[in-house]
């Protein structure tokens, strides 16, 4: 049976960056190949066409609902797609268990899917009324309702500043603890209002809650602890000439891949002040791109949400002796 190309529902995802992705990663036909961030599968699709008629792919996403999805999607592919359920920082480990112990490209998409968004019920947008979530697993205990309602305010400030780069975070964070008192703060749109209520109305161009619940989302999946382990576990998986391609949303997720890449490629990330390299930098990688990869003007007014993508690419080099 060939494999065919099938017509997709309007509302489907549509991946960000995707030519310059598989441009970064050089598929090439029976290469093998990671997608460390399946979500509804579209930059796979694109990466088992450019790789067919025998590439293999392996999809890794800790979202149940997203790999049912990608499942779907990718069905004509069904041969050569391996789905595993897992958080990308054991993308080592996932991948030895499935017997892929050496690949052509890894490739990451970051931050919360289209379909996250899009689904009330998860908890990650305020545009509409849904209990706080925020699980990118549903397997997971703690969501953000938990995060909200029981964390003291000192603790609840540091995420909106650290994770969040809210210049308002002690406010706001004194604004849910007096709520809370009263009552739970139990909705997305709860948590809205009360950012909006601190800020009086006058958040600028972006909603005033976006950098709360960037903040909230950002702990509470650990995404950039995990994108730190996940890195340098990525190259061990890489052949020599293999390609490590990352597309990052926001500021705090480009620098830990500016800096992982950085440091992957032999600079040094010590302070200036350190008068000798203490943090074992080894030249592993080499950067295929300088400065990051943006979108078009004309990507961006077919997909809005890709006004923030940015794609960094490298290489790994052969073995050192």
């Amino acid at each position: 049976m060939t494999e065919e190309r099938r017509d997709r529902p309007a509302a489907f995802h549509i991946p960000v960056l995707l030519e310059e992705s598989m441009e970064g990663l050089k598929v090439k036909g029976g290469g093998r190949y990671i997608d460390a961030t399946l979500g509804a599968g579209g930059h796979a699709e694109a990466i088992l066409e450019a790789s067919g008629p025998d590439g293999r792919l392996l999809g890794i996403d800790r979202d149940r609902q997203a790999l049912k999805l990608a499942a779907a999607h990718l069905d004509i592919y069904r041969r050569r797609v391996v789905q595993r359920a897992g958080n990308f920082e054991d993308i080592r480990e996932i991948a030895m268990e499935a017997g892929w112990e050496e690949v052509d490209g890894i490739f990451f998409d970051l931050g919360v899917s289209s379909m996250q968004m899009d689904t009330s019920s998860r908890g990650f947008g305020f545009r509409q009324r849904a209990r706080l979530d925020m699980r990118m697993d549903q397997g997971q205990e703690v969501s953000a309702w938990d995060v909200v309602n029981r964390y003291p305010m000192k603790e609840l400030a540091g995420i909106f500043w650290e994770l969040g780069q809210e210049r308002l975070a002690r406010p706001i964070a004194a604004a849910i603890v007096e709520e809370r008192r009263k009552k739970p703060v139990e909705t997305t749109w709860d948590l809205a209002e009360l950012v909006t209520g601190v800020y009086g109305r006058s958040g600028g161009r972006i909603h005033p809650a976006t950098r709360v619940f960037q903040a909230l989302r950002i702990h509470l999946n650990r995404e950039l602890d995990s994108l730190r382990s996940a890195l340098p576990a990525a190259v061990d998986l890489l052949r020599p000439g293999g390609r490590l391609a990352v597309i990052s949303y926001h500021s705090l997720e480009d620098r830990v891949v500016k800096d992982g890449f950085r440091f992957l490629s032999g600079r040094c990330l010590c302070p200036a002040q350190v008068p000798v390299c203490v943090c074992g930098a080894a030249r592993r990688l080499s950067l295929v791109t300088k400065r990051p990869i943006r979108p078009s003007s004309q990507e961006v007014s077919i997909n809005r949400r890709s006004r923030s993508g940015r794609l960094r690419v490298a290489e790994k080099l052969e073995e050192a002796p």
